[in-house]
């Protein structure tokens, strides 16, 4: 089997696109980090911690630095749709897999469901709204409860039609939201420090601890406002279609938090100082009722509506973004045949529009059927179940040693930095009560049974975990690494990989006719004995054992014969094209059984040796997913066989929407280029001319760099740009 052409069964049909960038990471994380926790969790969280709520706020922000860590390189290195499920069950198999993605399907609804009624109690006190409410309170909750299906299904219908419509929806209701809060906060800070009286400020806070509950209060108050952290969990569900995840998921998680933990302290700050105590215990409109102390200087009711404004977005972002995020668990399963395979289609838009309905009509039996406080005491603490989880598949795949698990990002001090997230979960689920514990133990009970009566007979793999066992002398399930290669190959290369460098100044080699692979492999070694740490005999033994040991990928008329050298500073490459073919033996499929003697042979017309460093696994990885992702495209055989010289080559390898190599000729498009200094071209956004090549000679340019006639240049940029290029300059 070609280790780099591997395809996952049935996913090809429900691979969901990647066009999600790293502000739409952002706004996914925020929108779903506020709502609840901010407009509606601080009057609850009062009544049992006091002032030290503040404490809790911050403490769970800290607390949920490790978890965020872990959660970023799992993120980074598997970037699947249902993350969480994706990486409980890669790592400790289907039936972790199966209790972890029902159970984080299931806070993530109720979460979500938590949202609208809290955006239904914000539009119930709205000027013009709160008139033709209902004056019993039944009658109104039932008003408030009507009114949040009835927004389920209309974001239902958004995230049905895509998720980069989704997404865009998302960015404005951050901003709205984000905009209003910045003004709550300044504002507020102002009137605490510059016209309350101090001592009714030192009084708000006095005791700072709540005066029956006391310490215990506080920590019990940290398990319940953990939910407002939560988004994270969703960014993780999405992943799939994120654009250069390596990046953009670490940064929009880091950028996220660290927004969701200074706005909730400093608010929190705000509503202890100006809202009355015990009014505030009971208060399920905290800022608003805040909000009127200061926003007195607003023509009434201005300052009421901008924080409903601002408290509907924040509902109505977490509820948009919890149902795109949730429908990615159920699609997922289903993909691996967890639960029933229809889960996985995608729709007309290309979503999976079976997976959100069910996701959604989950959320309104929530809805109706259970009160708000109880529905955010059962989302936070499986959340906090799930982020000791991750903690656990953290350790897991790194023990494994699977060569192709390539986070893009590394969980710093590791293994303490797992192992306290585990900690710190559980000791919050602890101090939450038995009736927040009881619910994890039921979901895993459920899971449990489930997988056994439906997942267990479908479910033909194994998690991670059996990797670490095979170091004891146990089995272990070899598709886990396979499949991860795949993930390798569609995250493409990062961005400092030396990818281009290593194709503009490796070695071509035009084979002669009737030249055994032998003889080829001998030309090479001889190539790359003054470059290696090795000498020829053992390049040769290298490689020949490669083929021999089928190791060496093969496919389509291609091989990438491979290996790794301790302490190796550059990777080296050597390119061959043989225009009759070259014989070697077909080993890449050991259960193959030929019927002629020609079927056991391949005949190969490019080969790629490379050579990387021991200690750097990844990158060789990525390089070669690279190469054997640009061979697969259908110009590649053509333009290859064509090529008239050596640069021709290597233009062929750089072929990709984030490259371009332009040969520079008068009687060619690139025509206008020649004789121009780099300053004076006028180059799309985010594109650079990174080396030109001239004669035998590759250098980096600079601004006062002149082009001329024959000169090879190397462009490096974002997909939009390096597309323009070429409808520019290629004939």
């Amino acid at each position: 089997m070609n280790e780099f052409n591997h395809t996952e069964s049935g996913a090809e049909q429900t691979r969901l696109k990647k066009q999600l960038g790293l502000w739409n990471v952002y706004c996914i994380s925020t929108g779903a980090m506020f709502s609840s926790g901010f407009f509606l969790l601080p009057g609850l969280a009062t009544a049992q911690a006091g002032a030290s709520t503040i404490l809790s706020y911050f403490i769970a922000g800290l607390m949920m630095i490790p978890a965020m860590f872990c959660m970023a390189e799992l993120s980074t290195a598997l970037p699947r749709a249902g993350g969480t499920y994706y990486y409980l069950d890669r790592s400790m198999g289907p039936a972790m897999g199966t209790i972890g993605g029902i159970g984080v399907w299931l806070s993530l609804v109720l979460k979500s469901g938590f949202a609208l009624l809290g955006m239904g109690a914000y539009l119930a006190i709205t000027p013009g709204v709160s008139s033709w409410m209902p004056a019993g309170a039944d009658e109104q909750l039932w008003m408030i409860k009507a009114l949040a299906v009835a927004l389920t299904i209309l974001f239902a219908a958004v995230n049905i039609m895509g998720a980069k419509e989704t997404s865009r929806l998302q960015g404005m209701l951050v901003v709205a939201m984000l905009a209003v809060l910045a003004l709550f906060v300044i504002q507020g800070l102002w009137y605490m420090f510059f016209r309350m009286p101090g001592e009714v400020v030192q009084e708000a806070f006095t005791p700072f601890f709540h005066d029956v509950h006391g310490l215990h209060g506080t920590f019990t108050t940290i398990g319940l406002v953990f939910v407002s952290y939560a988004g994270l969990t969703k960014v993780a569900s999405v992943s799939e279609e994120v654009k250069q995840p390596e990046r953009n998921l670490p940064l929009g998680m880091f950028l996220s938090l660290l927004t969701a933990t200074t706005i909730y302290v400093l608010g929190v700050l705000i509503m202890v100082a100006v809202v009355d105590r015990e009014a505030l215990r009971v208060d399920y409109t905290p800022v608003a009722t805040a909000a009127e102390a200061f926003f007195g200087w607003l023509p009434r009711p201005v300052g009421l509506l901008l924080i409903i404004v601002s408290a509907l977005a924040a509902f109505a972002s977490t509820a948009n973004a919890g149902i795109l995020s949730s429908s990615r668990y159920p699609m997922a399963m289903a993909r691996d045949r967890l639960i029933h395979p229809g889960l996985s289609r995608l729709g007309r838009f290309h979503t999976p529009t079976a997976a959100i309905l069910v996701t959604s009509g989950a959320m309104i039996f929530f809805i109706l059927f259970f009160s708000a406080e109880g529905i955010a005491k059962l989302a936070s603490s499986f959340n906090l179940l799930v982020f000791a989880m991750i903690g656990l598949a953290v350790l897991v795949m790194r023990e494994s040693r699977i060569e192709s698990y390539d986070p893009g990002f590394r969980c710093p001090g590791y293994p303490w930095t797992p192992f306290l997230a585990i900690v710190i979960s559980v000791l919050l689920i602890m101090q939450m009560g038995w009736m927040a514990g009881l619910f994890p133990l039921g979901v895993v009970v459920a899971g449990a049974c489930w997988y056994a009566w439906y997942g267990r007979t479908r479910a033909k793999r194994a998690g991670a975990i059996y990797h670490i066992f095979a170091r004891l002398g146990q089995r272990r399930f070899e598709g886990l690494d396979e499949e991860f290669r795949q993930i390798i190959k569609e995250k493409g290369l990062r961005q400092d990989d030396p990818f281009e460098d290593l194709i503009t100044q490796s070695a071509v080699i035009d084979a002669k006719e009737g030249m055994s692979f032998e003889a080829l492999v001998n030309d090479v070694a001889e190539i790359l004995r003054n470059r290696l740490p090795l000498s020829k005999e053992e390049i040769c033994e290298q490689f020949l054992s490669s083929s021999r040991e089928g190791r060496t990928p093969v496919a389509h008329g291609l091989a990438l014969p491979h290996f790794r050298v301790p302490g190796l500073a550059e990777p080296e490459l050597v390119m061959v094209r043989s225009r009759s073919g070259i014989w070697i033996e077909r080993k890449d499929d050991p259960t193959f059984v030929p019927k002629y003697e020609e079927e056991s042979r391949s005949r190969i017309l490019a080969f790629f040796f490379f050579v990387s460093a021991e200690e750097n696994v990844g990158l060789h990885l990525r390089i070669l997913s690279q190469i054997a992702g640009r061979t697969e495209q259908p110009d590649f055989h053509a333009l290859w066989m064509e090529a008239e010289d050596e640069m021709a080559l290597k233009e062929t390898l750089l072929r990709d929407e984030r490259y371009i190599s332009l040969r520079l000729a008068l009687d060619k498009s690139s025509a206008p280029l020649i004789g121009k200094t780099l300053s004076e071209l006028t180059m799309p956004a985010d594109t650079l001319i990174m080396r030109v090549r001239r004669e035998n000679q590759s250098f980096v340019p600079h601004g006062r760099t002149r082009l001329q006639e024959g000169d090879l240049i190397t462009i490096i940029g974002e997909p939009e740009g390096i597309a323009s290029l070429y409808r520019l300059y290629k004939p």
